[in-house]
Formats: C-alpha cells, sequence, structure tokens
C-alpha cells in the first residue's frame, strides 16, 4: 500500500529532519569548539576571540602533550586497561545476570542475593579499608588494581539480569525438551538475544575504564604507571625561568593552560569517539533480534 503524502505531512516531516539536525549540530559543536580553542594560540584563547574557527592557528599544544613519552606510556596503559577491565567486566555480568535472572525455585537464595547486590550498590566500606585490601592484596602500581576494582559493576548486572527476565520462557523450555543444559542455553540462546543490552553494558565499561582518573591517581605511586586520564589530570607546565632557555621560555609563552586543557580534553575522547560507531551499529540490529518458533 502507497501511503498517501500532504502538504501537512510533507512540512512535519522536513521539520523533524530540521530539528534532528539541530540537536546533531549541538552535540557536535562543542566537540568543535574544543578543537578550534586547541588549535589556537594563547592570546586568542585567553582572551575569548576563539569561535568556531582556530585563532592563529598552531599545534603547539598537542606538541607540548604529545612530545613526553610518558603520554604515549600512559595511552597504553589505557588500552590495558580497557581491553583486560570490559573483557572481565563482560564475563562476570553475563555469569551473574544469567543465573539471577531465573526465580527463587530454580535458584535458592536468589532473593538474598539479590539484596546483597543492591546494598554494595547504595554503600561501600569507605576509601581506607578499600586502598587497604588493594594493598594487603599486592596490587599497588599494578594494573590489575585498575582492572579488579570495578570488576562487578552492578548496576549493568541488574540491566542484564532484567533483560533476561524479559525474554520469553518458552525459548527456554522448548531448549530443555531439545535437550539443551545450562550452557547451551546461555550461549547459544540467551547470548544472542542479548545482543543490544550487552553492547550497552559494554560500552558502560569501556568508557568507565577510559575516562577513570581517580584510582590510578590513589594506587599509582610511580608516574609511570599512570593511565591516560590520570597522566593528563597530573600534567601541567611548570614555568621556571631560572632554569629554562630562551628556546623554552619562548615556548612556553606560546601556550595557555585554557589551549592545554583543550588539546588533552579532545586527545582523550577521540578513542570513545572511535568506538562508539560500531557498537552503535550493535545496538540496531540487536533490537531487530528475535525468535520465531516455527
Amino acid at each position: 500500500m502507497v501511503k498517501e503524502t500532504t502538504i501537512g505531512s510533507r512540512a512535519f516531516d522536513l521539520f523533524l529532519i530540521v530539528l534532528l539536525v539541530g540537536i546533531a549540530l549541538l552535540c557536535v559543536l562543542p566537540l568543535w569548539y574544543t578543537l578550534a580553542v586547541s588549535l589556537s594560540d594563547n592570546a586568542a584563547a585567553s582572551s575569548g576571540q576563539v569561535g568556531l574557527w582556530p585563532v592563529g592557528l598552531n599545534f603547539n599544544s598537542y606538541h607540548e602533550i604529545m612530545g613526553d613519552s610518558k603520554f604515549f606510556n600512559s595511552f597504553w596503559i589505557s588500552i590495558q586497561r580497557v581491553v583486560l577491565g570490559s573483557s572481565l567486566n563482560f564475563v562476570i555480568i553475563i555469569l551473574m545476570g544469567y543465573p539471577l535472572s531465573k526465580n527463587a525455585k530454580d535458584l535458592p537464595f536468589r532473593n538474598v542475593l539479590m539484596w546483597i547486590l543492591v546494598f554494595t550498590m547504595l554503600f561501600n566500606g569507605g576509601l581506607i579499608p578499600w586502598y587497604q585490601t588493594v594493598k594487603s592484596l599486592g596490587l599497588i602500581n599494578n594494573i590489575w588494581a585498575l582492572v579488579l576494582g570495578n570488576s562487578v559493576p552492578i548496576f549493568s548486572v541488574i540491566l542484564v539480569i532484567n533483560y533476561f527476565r524479559n525474554l520469553p520462557k518458552e525459548l527456554e523450555e522448548a531448549a530443555l525438551v531439545d535437550g539443551a543444559g545450562p550452557w547451551y542455553m546461555l550461549i547459544k540462546i540467551f547470548i544472542p538475544l542479548a545482543v543490544p543490552v550487552l553492547a550497552t553494558v559494554t560500552l558502560f565499561s569501556i568508557v568507565y575504564h577510559w575516562n577513570e582518573f581517580f584510582n590510578g591517581l590513589v594506587l599509582m605511586s610511580n608516574a609511570d604507571h599512570y593511565p591516560l586520564q590520570t597522566y593528563i589530570q597530573q600534567l601541567v607546565v611548570i614555568v621556571d625561568a631560572n632554569t629554562m632557555t630562551a628556546e623554552q621560555i619562548q615556548k612556553m609563552s606560546e601556550l595557555s593552560n585554557q589551549t592545554l586543557n583543550a588539546a588533552k580534553i579532545f586527545i582523550a575522547m577521540i578513542p570513545v569517539l572511535v568506538i562508539y560507531p560500531f557498537l552503535q551499529r550493535f545496538f540496531i540490529h540487536g533490537i531487530t533480534l528475535g525468535s520465531v518458533k516455527e
């Protein structure tokens, strides 16, 4: 059937297009402005002359940040943290979410375990006991301290539990009749159907491990073990005219905290901006996944 279009419907479609384009621009403009500030010179950035285009185009801020070998070391540490942490989160979320999605009859003490999860999400033992625990395990200045610190994201576990519980019960019953066991049902039925929520919680894990800086600041006493966000948070330009050459003083005069901070923010955003479109593809296709019993 061909849908009849009227002038009113076309006008409404045009309005929606303009509205969505406007919303997209509102999301992109802050990123563009940050890039423009990071590429501008000291005077223009400090005096607020930078708009949508750089003023006094230069790459001094990026040279200052990326010229240090510690930057690349911290970048590599963050990549390791994201890969290890997100993989561990993924496995734990599935292995906790699947059994806890069952009722109390199938999993004894299921309600007690759920209350424990909710309690730990709302309350914690405090910073000092947490630090002492990590220290007693010998994980100070170890990347596993950054990975294991949030290995059980309770909120993500609850999201997966609710998603599994909303899947049709007939799927599991049919699999049981065909002789499928719990592991087969989890791998062949539940995980493929849970692609949207698993992609979502994976994105949560990636963003957390990439952006989190406090654990690196507390658990790493050596700057060589800092992840990227901790390195950027600690990165400062120290100007000491008594120990600097004329060339170094000239270089520092071309930099400002505003341009440096903009460069730090933009560099830190790039990996997440690159990864997100791939996960967005799973969101779109995963939502349409379903099951039809013939």
